[in-house]
């Protein structure tokens, strides 16, 4: 009987061990499957949260190239403007003027015989001395410090001598070549 009961006590241990051991393989299974599951839930939160933003930087992006496209379109494809602007600057600076406001339209290409003129009208502010401001109207429309080749016809002069300002609207002509 001893050996019985001693098989049934080694047995009984046995099994205990082993149901202790699969206890703890299934309680750590159980929690590391919770903790994936919670994982997978703050995931899928996420991906919504991220889809949306995406969404939303989508529309920002769409917004931003129509953007830029229609600014493409208002902004000058030809850089003469600005080497006018380089010009009417040291003009005014040679003449001791400062220019207040300048503004450009985008130019225009004619052609006269075999020559292709390009045609920019320019609106510019300046203030200074009245003096001053006429030496830089006269300048102008002599063209004798034009670094680059061009002339300009000086359409209209507007002047506030009680601020000592003026507005020119000007053509510029420039040689293509």
């Amino acid at each position: 009987m001893r050996s019985n009961r001693a098989r049934l006590v080694v047995i009984v241990v046995v099994l205990v061990a082993a149901l202790a051991v699969l206890f703890t393989f299934y309680s750590r299974q159980a929690a590391e499957r919770n903790d994936l599951n919670e994982r997978l839930d703050r995931a899928q939160i996420l991906l919504v949260g991220l889809g949306n933003q995406k969404t939303t930087l989508e529309d920002e992006l769409t917004q931003a190239r129509s953007l830029l496209n229609t600014s493409l379109a208002n902004f000058p494809t030809s850089v003469e403007s600005i080497e006018y602007g380089e010009d009417l600057f040291e003009i005014a600076a040679d003449c001791n003027v400062d220019i207040t406001s300048l503004s450009a339209s985008p130019p225009e290409t004619t052609k006269v015989g075999a020559a292709t003129y390009s045609i920019s009208s320019f609106v510019v502010g300046v203030s200074g001395i009245s003096e001053n401001i006429l030496v830089f109207i006269q300048a102008l429309t002599t063209g004798d410090d034009f670094q680059l080749p061009w002339a300009a016809d000086v359409k209209s002069v507007s002047t506030d001598a009680s601020r000592s300002t003026a507005t020119i609207d000007l053509d510029i002509y420039g040689y293509k070549g």
